[in-house]
């Protein structure tokens, strides 16, 4: 249906400009015909058969005007001649010579429009000549001047202003196409750099699961109780890892279909230690008081019944968090903001908000960078969804929502950092 109608739309396009020169030639022809009955000046004939089947071949001529601006115009000058020569009226099929001369002005180089002009001119005055009993000259001259050079000025600028806007429609496109290359490019660099610290999470799990099952294989003679703790904590990672991979392959199985500057590099940490674990909420506090040195005050305040989040979707809302609070500093300024973590039955929902800084540049902050880009890409690999925008009281707030971890992640876990109150200064 939609290739059936895109083709129809491109052929109207095609032969759109065919059908309002042929509904022009047609007016043309019935305004000439009826110009013709009329009674003409002295020294000139009235328009009978003949001079009808000429006013319709000059009109009809007019038809293929833009696809052969110059042979139309010769055609039609000559047939305007010898309607003249006939001792036809002039300005009954006057027209279409000026109509072709306007196309070629307009389409093609300065030379050749002036040669039509002058051609124009030199008809004209071969009628003037012809009636010279009846005519003035000097009125004839002047219109023989001042009617193609008119035309001639106004088809220059025709062209010149279809020419302008030819290259801005070809600039917008090839705007457009790098504005969508760049998004994709920003896509598949953002998946690419989250797929490598889910990496991280995913030997992070390892690790302890290796250390585990060493531990259960060393006490389990002696402490059994101890051996099952540690069976126990490797079922749990080994689900989370299996988790996580499943997710990171995922991720780039989409990158293959479609580092971000001042980010940690490959196989960094956050505090810089090469192959450290991937942060999560246990560092929001060093993050929130390196914003608040930048001089954002920040306050962060944690509500409902805290559970241990799974690392990859705990660094899911370290990332977040400091994407949102990176955009504060960029875009508001000095200014206030606050970090809320709220933890329900169902979901975890974290909102960041500042308040409207004195620099505060709405626009920027608004635009669809490669921040938001990221931050959608890692709360869709969970399920979850990220919204930014502009407050109603000023000031700009970003929410993630993720789904609640489930009830397998939560025997033996510890409370999430950050539970209670904290403001920073």
């Amino acid at each position: 249906m939609h290739a059936g109608s895109g083709f129809l739309d491109r052929l109207g396009g095609r032969y759109r400009p065919l059908a309002v020169d042929a509904l022009l030639a047609l007016g043309y022809i019935g305004a000439g015909l009826l110009l013709g009955r009329e009674e003409p000046p002295a020294g000139w004939r009235s328009v009978d058969g003949l001079g009808a089947v000429l006013t319709a071949l000059v009109g009809l001529v007019m038809v293929a005007r833009r696809f052969a601006p110059v042979q139309v115009f010769a055609a039609g000058s000559a047939l305007w001649a010898l309607f003249i020569a006939c001792g036809y009226w002039p300005v009954v099929n006057s027209m279409p010579p000026l109509l072709g001369l306007y196309t070629v002005a307009a389409t093609r180089r300065p030379r050749t429009a002036a040669v039509c002009a002058v051609v124009v001119a030199g008809v004209w005055v071969y009628a003037g000549i012809g009636n010279i009993d009846h005519s003035s000259m000097p009125t004839v001259l002047a219109q023989a001047v001042l009617f193609p050079a008119v035309v001639l000025v106004v088809g220059r600028g025709s062209g010149a202003l279809a020419e302008r806007n030819r290259q801005f429609a070809e600039l917008t496109d090839r705007l457009r196409r790098q504005q969508e290359e760049n998004a994709l490019r920003a896509l598949t660099e953002e998946r690419v750099r989250i797929a490598r610290e889910l990496h991280d999470v995913v030997a992070h799990h390892m690790s302890v699961i290796s250390l585990q099952a060493g531990m259960a294989s060393y006490v389990f003679p002696t402490d059994p109780e101890a051996s099952r703790r540690a069976l126990d904590t490797i079922a749990d990672t080994s689900r989370e890892a299996l988790e996580e991979m499943r997710r990171m392959l995922v991720l780039l199985r989409v990158g293959q279909e479609e580092q971000q500057d001042g980010r940690a590099e490959d196989g960094q940490g956050e505090d810089g230690g090469a192959y450290a674990p991937a942060p999560g909420l246990d560092l929001l506090g060093r993050l929130l008081e390196r914003v608040s040195g930048a001089g954002v005050d920040v306050a962060m305040e944690t509500t409902g019944s805290p559970v241990r989040l799974p690392q990859g979707m705990a660094l899911c809302v370290y990332r977040v968090v400091q994407e949102a609070l990176t955009n504060v500093l960029k875009h508001a300024g000095p200014t206030t903001a606050a970090v809320t973590i709220r933890y329900e039955r169902r979901t975890v929902v974290v909102r960041v908000t500042n308040e409207q800084g004195d620099n505060f540049r709405p626009n920027k902050e608004m635009s669809p960078g490669h921040g938001l880009i990221g931050m959608r890409e890692r709360a869709k690999i969970y399920g979850g969804s990220v919204t930014a925008g502009p407050r109603d009281l000023g000031g700009f707030e970003v929410r993630l929502t993720l789904p609640a971890p489930t009830t397998s992640d939560r025997p033996g876990s510890l409370p999430a950092p950050g539970t209670g109150d904290v403001h920073i200064r």
